[in-house]
């Protein structure tokens, strides 16, 4: 809708999970290298956690976008909400197996012979379940089942669960303990620190195509952060509309009074406090050559439900040496690398 009026090649901060917009940060950096090396190592069995929005199903794409189908056969369940026989189904069909038996004795032959075909082949099986926290006790007890597919040397199926911290809760139970050790790997991910939002912002403003500076003041930036608690998904639903509001009343910079505007909208809670340490910051200064305008604090008790996050980054340096389980990526343009967290 604001495209062309902000000189946009496409909305910089769309609510679907476009890998070529995953913004990289050092924990996202290390979560990607984690995925990639539990996959090329074939460690067996990997957890990934963070908070809601925060990127994770953007970050699963995007490792599976830096591995080579030649080397890799995936199956990746999105909604886990099944049965256990549902869920050795809807795993067997996101592998591209057909004739699925009705048999459960039956499917698991199936699937030992089509893991084994992958193995021979040099391929290595890897079964993603995002949504982990959704899954029952029933359905757990089956994916612990499934890491029994092993030969003398190494396990033929690779099982990532990606979760909220409620995973971790799970996992935890007493009668988890059996799944909890097979566990090799754990990962996290978390919210964007301060400091990052503005970067983040940056980073999906230029690749959407930006040809201007972020319209946003550092006020309104500052409201953002505190707003959204650094949850991406969050940051992308309050910038969307804001956008859409500047653009509705042909404004070409958006301030704090319209971010809590946006939030009202949304009904994001943000306290007193925090609007005036959004404002504490440099007062008075002025910001792509708009006043700082104060502001009236807001109540709001729900946090608005919204989508992941994602941006082309390199492969962390430290592991070139799994570049051999990647196509070819193109080069991301040096003037987005100043935008980039180390």
């Amino acid at each position: 809708m604001y495209n062309a009026f902000f000189e946009l090649d496409k909305a910089p901060f769309s609510m679907t999970p476009d890998p070529a917009f995953l913004f990289l940060t050092a924990k996202h950096r290390e979560a990607l290298a984690g995925l990639l090396l539990a996959v090329a190592g074939r460690k067996g069995f990997l957890v990934l956690t963070g908070e809601a929005g925060t990127g994770k199903t953007t970050l699963l794409s995007r490792t599976l976008r830096f591995i080579s189908r030649d080397r890799v056969q995936f199956s990746f369940i999105i909604n886990p909400t099944l049965s256990p026989s549902e869920f050795l189904e809807m795993a067997m069909i996101d592998f591209g197996i057909e004739d699925i038996p009705a048999s459960k004795a039956q499917r698991l032959v199936h699937l030992q012979r089509f893991l084994l075909e992958g193995h021979r082949a040099g391929k290595t099986s890897v079964l993603v379940i995002d949504e982990a926290h959704k899954l029952t006790p029933e359905v757990l007890e089956e994916v612990r089942l499934l890491t029994n597919f092993e030969t003398s040397e190494q396990k033929l199926l690779q099982i990532l669960l990606a979760g909220q911290p409620e995973l971790t809760v799970l996992l935890n139970r007493e009668d988890m303990r059996q799944l909890k050790q097979r566990i090799a790997i754990r990962l996290r991910i978390d919210p964007l620190q301060s400091s990052e939002v503005k970067q983040y912002m940056n980073a999906r403003w230029i690749r959407a195509g930006g040809r201007t500076l972020l319209p946003f003041t550092a006020d309104a930036i500052s409201l953002i952060a505190r707003a959204s608690k650094g949850i991406p998904r969050v940051i992308n639903s309050i910038c969307d509309n804001a956008l859409t509001n500047a653009f509705g009343a042909n404004m070409k910079t958006v301030d704090a009074p319209q971010i809590l505007d946006v939030v009202n909208d949304l009904q994001i809670a943000v306290q007193a406090e925090v609007v005036k340490a959004a404002l504490a910051n440099g007062t008075g200064a002025k910001t792509n050559g708009t006043r700082r305008v104060p502001v009236v604090p807001v109540a709001g008790t729900v946090t608005a439900g919204i989508a992941p996050v994602m941006t082309e980054e390199p492969v962390p340096t430290t592991f070139r040496s799994l570049e051999r389980y990647m196509p070819k990526q193109p080069r991301t343009p040096r003037r987005w690398l100043r935008w980039g967290t180390s």
